[in-house]
């Protein structure tokens, strides 16, 4: 079995909830599941699912916060 392993960053991430966060290249991870969530669109609206409630990117865009240097590795 081969593995292959891909480090991303986290750059931002939900001030309602330290469990999401966006990477350099725009990619969300939960990141207590450490899995990636896909976007979705629903009723014309490109968003993501997060905690069963559908968000919109111009919403969440609203709610993001970026990571203080301190904690990035």
């Amino acid at each position: 079995m081969l593995v292959i392993t891909v480090p991303y960053t986290l750059v931002w991430h939900l001030d309602f909830d330290n469990n999401y966060g966006w990477t350099k290249c725009g990619k969300c991870f939960n990141i207590k599941r450490q899995k990636e969530l896909k976007q979705v669109t629903q009723g014309g609206s490109i968003g993501y699912n997060i905690k069963g409630k559908f968000y919109t990117l111009k919403r969440l865009k609203t709610h993001l916060k970026k990571i203080p240097s301190c904690y990035l590795i």
